[in-house]
């Protein structure tokens, strides 16, 4: 299903899938850590002046999601908003940010809440910034 809604969503230029339990959706590229393989996940986040946020939930599962450990390894990426590509350099926010950030995106998507109380480990708030590549 992953790889029908990304395909979908770079035809149309986001207009079909796009939207989600109504947020917003971006398609985010990453390289796999290991296999060097590049992939694409669709996530929903929330923009925050130039800066798109995304939640590293997995639905609440003890694991991280891949994407996010292939960050850790590799923060420089590309996503994909809309019909607009732009490069971004993702890190996760810290502190007074992070708890702005998570109220908002938990606002946005009230699952978010619910998944924290599945897991143990606090779910990270990535923040993806361009960088003008």
């Amino acid at each position: 299903m992953t790889q029908l809604h990304v395909l979908v969503y770079r035809l149309t230029g986001g207009r079909v899938g796009g939207r989600m339990v109504g947020s917003q959706v971006l398609l985010l590229d990453h390289v796999g850590r290991r296999s060097g393989q590049r992939r694409t996940v669709p996530l929903l986040y929330l923009p925050d002046g130039d800066d798109l946020v995304i939640i590293a939930s997995r639905g609440g599962s003890h694991q991280m999601p891949a994407w996010w450990l292939n960050l850790q390894a590799d923060p420089e990426t590309t996503v994909q908003v809309g019909s607009e590509r732009r490069t971004v350099r993702a890190r996760e926010a810290e502190g007074e940010e992070r708890e702005r950030l998570w109220t908002r995106a938990v606002e946005m998507y009230s699952d978010y809440a619910a998944y924290q109380t599945r897991t143990d480990r606090r779910i990270p708030v990535i923040v993806l910034s361009p960088t003008g590549a």
